[in-house]
């Protein structure tokens, strides 16, 4: 299957192979080659007999165990069950067992093997997509049941209703329970308009949409063309005025005839983001509307979360956005508990640059964290869905400046941090992806090169699978981004922040000029929970299934702990090399070239 889609575009209708990159390196497609696109070739139509890897493949990948099919019985007339010879004069799928192919022609074609049987690997085939029903008198609900923190995942076709029974999906947030909306803003990286307002409610589809987007060029041509049917849509282009740099923010504005929403989330607006991949959600309370509009600092929290999130519209610049600043500035957000942690391009200095990139959430974890006495031996947690280029050494960056930040705590003096502060990363594995719900298509979303990675060996000693049996979504690719800090024992959490920033100096920033300035390329934003914002008189949260006390704060992760290295035999991820020794799960392999 050809796919027309390469990998680092900005918009598409399809959704297919749409890669959510914001490495420090400009992105090419996949392979050596700008006009190569991305083919993920049915296994049957593969000749694995001819499938080397390329020579980046052999040299970053030497120490790993070749991987084959085992051979496969290919008798024209297989004995039965009971040891008779089959009438059956078919041939018989090379494939046996490990055939998934469900079309119906080549069932008939080809005999198959009892599929009853354990198989080796002992993977399922992903179950049909389900057809969502009409839930708009649950988001509330929901809502309801996930106070205080608010924080959900998205609803995922092809695992239990239980799993699904404290989800959302788009439509859900945006139906009229939540409110009779007015207006609505939608800031993202990727968008496929026809589809998006699709997901508003039919009372909805007219009311005034603006999306902001730092499409450029072809793509910025093709989000005009396909805006141009809908009268009430308007664009804006987000300025991008770093190299490399991406509008990657994802975030909604929705205001509503008595208040405004805000929320703040992990997904692409396009279908494939929320149907089979596991993806993060903070939806704010209902803002109400002020009284006393006079008082420009009136209607702020603890958090200081209206200062921050205006902070943020009023870089952009734009006269549009700047329309929503002033429906922020009517409503009152005392309410919110969390704090915003964004990322704006350009090159911070002196105080401003402690409100972005890493730099900010370092200035929140000292003056608000837990005491650093607390958090004195807990590891850094990090888990994201891209990398870029990090350094040739971890020192360079990853365990400098980065950790150094997010490390921090408050009363802790963070001399020589990086050396002590122990890191662990959550990255998918091949298998992760090979055996996800989607199969290798998911890695198109999951952007880390060979190129990048060949320079960067060592990242590998930090990397944990992706896991999350709990929330049933250990086959749901991840797309959501989400660092914390845990105990040893896995039983508590000084903090958890969910944003779209992936690992990289893109998104967090990176210090220039002897640390006097933080030089960030892309815009980014998310949510940083804190315990004594919800409950000033506890300092950790509890980890939920695993820490029994009654306590409140009880934290609801959304990958398992204790987390799981790799073993010897895995590798990251890369989505620009061949994969074509094992069948995904719908019995496809992947070859970028």
């Amino acid at each position: 299957m050809s796919l027309s889609k390469k990998p680092g575009s900005v918009s598409s209708s399809l959704g297919w192979e749409l890669s959510d990159s914001d490495s420090d390196e400009p992105q090419q497609p996949p392979g050596k080659q700008k006009q190569k696109q991305i083919r993920q070739k049915p296994v049957s139509k593969l000749d694995f007999s001819d499938s080397e890897d390329s020579d980046d493949t052999v040299d970053y990948y030497k120490s790993a165990k070749e991987e084959s099919f085992d051979s496969v019985d290919k008798r024209s007339s297989p004995s039965t069950s009971d040891g008779k010879e089959s009438d059956d004069k078919r041939p018989v799928c090379q494939y046996g067992k490990r055939c998934y192919r469900k079309n119906s022609s080549h069932r008939l074609e080809f005999q198959h093997q009892d599929l009853s049987e354990s198989s080796d690997e002992k993977i399922s085939p992903p179950r049909k997509k389900q057809r969502r029903e009409n839930t708009t008198n649950s988001c509330t609900d929901i809502l309801s049941q996930t106070t205080p923190f608010s924080f959900l995942l998205t609803k995922v076709s092809g695992i239990t209703d239980q799993h699904n029974s404290q989800a959302v999906h788009i439509k859900d947030i945006l139906s009229p329970c939540m409110g009779e909306l007015v207006a609505s803003a939608q800031f993202n990286y990727m968008t496929d308009i026809p589809w998006l307002v699709q997901q508003y409610p039919q009372e909805f589809k007219s009311k005034p949409l603006l999306i902001i987007h730092g499409a450029q060029r072809e793509s910025k041509q093709r989000l005009h063309e396909e805006a141009f049917p809908f009268p009430n849509v308007r664009l804006c282009q987000a300025r991008i005025d770093m190299p490399y740099g991406t509008h990657h923010s994802k975030m909604m504005l929705l205001l509503y005839s008595n208040g405004l929403r805000v929320v703040i989330h992990t997904a692409n607006l396009i279908d494939r983001d929320w149907a089979q991949k596991t993806q993060g959600v903070w939806i704010s309370p209902l803002f109400p509307k002020l009284h006393d509009k006079s008082d420009p600092s009136a209607g702020d929290s603890k958090t200081h979360f209206k200062r921050d999130l205006l902070d943020y519209l009023n870089a952009y610049r734009a006269k549009q956005i700047q329309e929503w600043a002033e429906h922020v500035q009517q409503h009152d957000m005392s309410e919110a508990k969390v704090f915003i942690i964004g990322s704006v391009p350009g090159r911070h200095t002196e105080n401003r640059k402690m409100k972005w990139g890493h730099l900010k959430l370092r200035n929140v974890l000292k003056n608000y964290g837990p005491e650093g006495s607390l958090t004195k031996d807990w590891p850094v947690i990090g888990q994201f869905s891209s990398i870029g280029s990090l350094g040739a050494k971890p020192e360079s960056w990853l365990c400098g400046e980065w950790l150094e930040s997010l490390g921090a705590a408050k009363g802790k003096q963070n001399i020589n941090l990086s050396s002590r502060t122990k890191l662990q990363l959550i990255f998918p594995c091949i298998d992760n992806v090979r055996l996800s719900l989607e199969g290798y298509v998911a890695g198109g979303s999951i952007p880390y090169s060979i190129h990048t990675a060949k320079k960067q060996v060592y990242l590998n000693t930090f990397l944990h699978q992706w896991k999350s049996s709990r929330r049933g979504r250990s086959r749901a690719a991840p797309h959501i981004k989400t660092y914390a800090r845990l105990s040893p024992d896995n039983q508590n959490l000084a903090w958890f922040l969910v944003t779209s920033a992936n690992l990289s100096k893109a998104a967090w920033g990176a210090f220039e000029k002897n640390k006097s300035q933080l030089m960030i390329r892309s815009y980014e934003i998310g949510v940083l929970f804190l315990p004594t914002s919800f409950d000033s008189t506890e300092e950790l949260f509890t980890v939920e299934g695993i820490n029994t006390s009654e306590k409140n704060l009880s934290f609801p992760l959304p990958w398992d702990v204790p987390l799981t290295p790799y073993t010897s035999q895995d590798r990251p991820w890369l989505w620009d090399i061949p994969y074509k020794h094992k069948p995904d799960s719908h019995g496809n392999a992947w070859d970028p070239r």
